[in-house]
């Protein structure tokens, strides 16, 4: 029967499980979470460019919507020209009753007047509905296909990177920096065209109506470019801090709250407090002085905008006296700089929210460029039925290419045997099952099952023909059901209580709330860690593996239920290729044999028996465990 456990891709909380609790050094340097404090994004130009060209593929709806976002932009602009004639129609009818003139004011033209300013401004607003409606559509799909390209580049990640990335890190690129760019394109995107086409038009129609006075108006404009260029550069490497940072605080968090009972146990409440002030201090001081930078933004363009209609003003008044202009375009063209100043500061608003989205889109695409594991084989063989095998030839890795960890390991496992492999810490135990698994890449030789070089398979395939029960059990918030389905999805809920059964989880389980359909907490607390244990064992009895790998599955439970773990291990092993991992020797008497690992090397080999009448490394191991020191006598 084919197997899809939990260490199968597709799944990325897989990594997790076979991580070591201590990670060791990462063969390749610098993950996304390695930058430096207060350092600056890399490239501004470069980390917006990704993103506009990551927009490419929504080009045409984008397009569009610029268009429509000009088209409202041009039927607005027009609405203060038309309204200036009404000013100007409104004056010399007041001027006409002023002089006695009978026609007065002429309330028919005034109101065709009127009614055209009304449709202007009624199409524009339509339209601006319409690019807000195209925009909103087109950022949420952005927004959905990055997460979904950043949860599938999990799965094609090397374990290094897990290994030296926190899950804060991880999460803060797919939760906050893709947070960021969907609101710069959901909001800033819209304004930014708004902004760009005003400043455009309206400049078009201040010099339809007086070149001078355009001058005056928009004399200020170059000093307020510096002076924001100027902050912009002060600013960036704030936010690229403040990003950073927030990361670090959401990795910080996280694995403080997992481990808080380990935390309160040894009194690392204030040691954690100390590291949180630390991280937050940081964080706070970035993002104020970030904030305050842009901030200081608004209220000087406003400055600089107010000295210059102060101007226009003045030399508006005077024009009017001397009847180069009417009354209304005077109106007109004040109201078209306000027109033209307003887009100008919602550029330089818009500004600190490009900062951030340049520093989250670096990180994000950062994220999405990290090397992946290499590609499985162009035309791979396909492993059907396993008689399990195993065989390493002459294998050489190391996690760094300077310390090799495994050095010219060799091992002929023949089918259905059982494989204990002991030593003290470090010596390779687990790196031996992450090379069979092709979690890591060994660097040199070969590992075969059935005679075929793992390299020549998927991945994929390669894993259906494992099942893993681990030390560090892994259980997901769901029914009991559906944790023990994990490991054969296609399983029917009577092969799932078999499965149960047959590792001695069933009884527990029906007297538990809810039995089956019972859901376990996002860390299954609400079961014991020797109930998890046998979940897990069901799960592997359902996977039906051709090979199995036990890691120290009962180093954390009572006597009792090491008991029933052993057993349903037993079960499980009888008639597979076994690899046990184990601390506690005492579950590996009947192993086919026992490799003694020191340094990445086989020391000693053998039976139980064999290896305690040699006297060598693996008796002093025994003895060790077993011996009350001074007396000689059994435990």
């Amino acid at each position: 029967m084919s197997m899809q456990q939990q260490t199968r891709p597709g799944k990325t909380m897989n990594n997790k499980d076979i991580q070591n609790k201590n990670p060791r050094p990462a063969r390749r340097g610098g993950g996304p979470g390695a930058l430096m404090p207060g350092e600056k994004a890399k490239n501004f130009k470069t980390s917006m460019s990704q993103l506009i060209k990551y927009m490419g593929r929504h080009k045409w709806p984008i397009l569009i919507a610029m268009l429509i976002a000009s088209a409202s932009t041009v039927f607005s602009i027009f609405g203060p020209r038309t309204l200036g004639q009404a000013t100007t129609e409104l004056y010399k009818g007041v001027m006409r009753i002023v002089q006695n003139d009978p026609l007065g004011i002429d309330f028919v033209t005034l109101n065709q007047i009127l009614l055209k300013v009304m449709i202007l401004y009624l199409i524009s607003t339509l339209l601006d509905l319409l690019q807000g409606y195209l925009l909103a559509n087109v950022s949420a799909k952005i927004s959905y296909q990055l997460r979904k390209e950043l949860s599938e580049k999990l799965n094609r990640l090397p374990l290094s990177f897990f290994d030296r990335t926190t899950q804060g890190e991880v999460l803060s690129r797919v939760t906050n920096d893709v947070d960021t760019i969907n609101q710069t394109l959901n909001q800033s995107l819209s304004q930014i065209i708004n902004s760009v086409t005003r400043v455009v038009g309206v400049l078009v129609m201040m010099l339809s109506i007086n070149w001078v006075m355009t001058i005056i108006g928009v004399a200020m404009v170059p000093l307020s470019m510096i002076f924001i260029r100027i902050v912009v550069s002060k600013s960036q490497g704030y936010y690229r801090q403040q990003q950073e940072y927030l990361g670090h605080i959401n990795g910080h968090v996280e694995e403080m709250y997992g481990g808080h009972i380990v935390l309160k146990a040894f009194n690392g409440e204030k040691a954690s407090i100390a590291r949180f002030e630390e991280l937050n201090n940081t964080l706070y001081t970035s993002a104020w002085r970030s904030q305050f930078m842009t901030a200081i933004i608004m209220p000087t363009m406003r400055l600089l905008s107010n000295l210059g209609y102060v101007a226009v003003a003045m030399l508006g008044g005077y024009q009017v006296i001397q009847g180069r202009l009417n009354v209304g375009e005077i109106q007109a063209f004040i109201q078209y700089l306000r027109s033209f100043q307003q887009p100008l500061m919602n550029i330089a608003n818009i500004t600190n929210i490009l900062q951030q989205t340049a520093a989250a889109s670096e990180r994000v695409f950062e994220f999405l460029n990290e090397p992946e594991f290499s590609a499985d084989a162009s035309t791979p063989e396909v492993l059907d039925k396993v008689e399990g095998k195993v065989e390493f030839r002459n294998v050489h890795f190391g996690y760094n290419l300077e310390e090799p960890v495994i050095k010219n390991f060799s091992l002929t496992v023949e089918p259905g045997q059982q494989i204990a492999i002991v030593g003290t810490t470090g010596a390779g135990k687990t790196t031996l099952v992450k090379l069979l698994m092709r979690f890591y890449d060994i660097d040199s030789g070969e590992i075969l099952i059935d005679g075929v070089n793992i390299k020549d398979l998927t991945r994929e395939n390669l894993r259906s023909k494992f099942a893993m029960v681990l030390q560090d059990t892994w259980l997901f918030n769901g029914t009991i059901r559906e944790n023990i389905r994990y490991g054969r999805q296609d399983a029917t809920d009577e092969e799932v209580e078999k499965a149960a059964d047959m590792a001695y989880a069933d009884h527990f389980t029906r007297t538990l709330p809810g039995s089956y359909e019972m859901v376990l907490n996002e860390d299954a607390t609400n079961v014991s860690a020797g109930q998890k244990q046998l979940l897990t064992i069901a799960r592997a009895v359902l996977a039906d593996p051709a090979i199995l790998i036990l890691d120290e599955a009962t180093s954390s439970v009572d006597t009792r239920t090491e008991i029933l773990i052993q057993k349903a291990m037993d079960k499980l092993m009888k008639g597979r290729t076994s690899f046990v991992i184990a601390h506690r020797l005492s579950t590996i008497k009947n192993a086919d044999r026992i490799l003694v690992l020191k340094d990445g090397d086989i020391i000693e080999q053998g039976t139980h028996e064999s290896l305690l009448k040699a006297n060598g490394f693996y008796a002093d191991l025994y003895n060790s465990q077993f011996l009350v020191a001074g007396n000689g006598t059994n435990i």
